[in-house]
């Protein structure tokens, strides 16, 4: 039987699974690291007669008895239709039988995974005096950032900035209201940048929206908006020199984050530059933060081994709240 797993079913086993997401997300990130998954670089397909992209993004876990692939369809052209720029779906099939497990909405269980993996790094990059937390950006993925990054945490208060006012205004009311953080809207992406202890950029920008100049000593940066496509990005080439890089994952980064090609085209950055991954930190093969003054990026592409990990959550969670639709395909 397969397990059909909507996104308002999603949302309601992810709920109140904020913690338990970040542990898996950090535990694939170790495995990866320690070789008991496979991650490759995702491929990515596009039609001759227009701009969309997309991508097959793998991978297999022997500690979770999973193989996963979720198709994202990066559509530029959604935006003018109403619709979805991007949207996903994820397949998960058993590692020793092949058979299909379960198929998942992939809008929510995206969302959450990238704000795990941010929440993540920034334990282990960001100082731990950190008391101010910015975001620039003020989508769903600034709400899930939020989520993730505040609860049990020391952070003061928090900056916000995005281009609609009225949408930061929102985002920061929530904020103050559901987490109870104190958040207040600042004019400008650079006042937050030069404010915030922790920053993430939470926006589809193919342009930088930060300048290396407006960084200080000591500032951990989580770059997380920009699509997976080598002309995207979010921070301008001085921002991402002057900072130690952590990716998710080096094949994926070098195959599709503009944050790291366009320096390394520029003749910037090397590929040396960009091969920590998050999970040679976590299993201390590779030192976190060095110094207080250190500034430090996560560069965050997203990769599809964070998918399989919330999928296993999910299907897991399923089971055992009696949630989901079940089907059987060969029937």
């Amino acid at each position: 039987m397969t397990l059909i797993l909507t996104r308002s079913v999603i949302r309601t086993l992810l709920a109140d699974a904020v913690a338990r997401v970040e542990q898996e997300v950090a535990r694939a990130h170790r495995d990866l690291a320690l070789g008991t998954a496979v991650l490759p670089a995702p491929p990515a397909m596009r039609l001759p007669d227009g701009d969309g992209t997309f991508l097959a993004m793998a991978a297999a876990s022997a500690d979770d008895r999973l193989a996963t692939v979720k198709l994202l369809a990066d559509l530029p052209a959604n935006r003018e239709r109403g619709l979805p720029v991007q949207r996903s779906a994820v397949l998960a099939v058993a590692a020793d039988t092949g058979e299909c497990l379960a198929l998942l909405d992939g809008a929510e269980l995206t969302r959450v995974r990238t704000a795990a993996a941010t929440a993540v790094a920034t334990r282990a990059l960001a100082r731990s005096d950190a008391r101010t937390l910015g975001l620039i950006g003020t989508g769903p993925l600034a709400r899930a950032h939020a989520r993730a990054l505040l609860p049990g945490r020391a952070y003061e208060d928090v900056l916000v900035w995005g281009r609609t006012a009225g949408h930061a205004q929102e985002l920061a009311d929530w904020i103050t209201a559901e987490l109870d953080v104190p958040a207040k809207v600042l004019s400008d992406a650079r006042s937050v940048t030069e404010h915030a202890d922790v920053l993430c950029t939470l926006t589809p920008s193919r342009e930088p929206l930060i300048a290396g100049a407006w960084l200080s000593p000591g500032q951990h940066i989580n770059a997380v908006g920009a699509p997976p496509r080598p002309d995207h990005r979010e921070l301008d080439t001085e921002a991402v020199t002057r900072c130690r890089i952590v990716v998710d994952a080096y094949d994926t980064a070098r195959a599709k984050s503009g944050e790291v090609l366009i320096p390394l085209a520029e003749g910037a950055l090397t590929q040396d530059s960009f091969r920590t991954e998050l999970g040679a930190v976590l299993t201390g093969r590779a030192p976190g933060r060095t110094t207080d003054e250190e500034l430090t990026l996560f560069n965050s592409v997203g990769v599809g081994l964070q998918d399989l990990a919330v999928a296993r959550l999910l299907i897991d969670l399923a089971g055992e709240r009696g949630l989901g639709t079940e089907i059987d395909l060969a029937g």
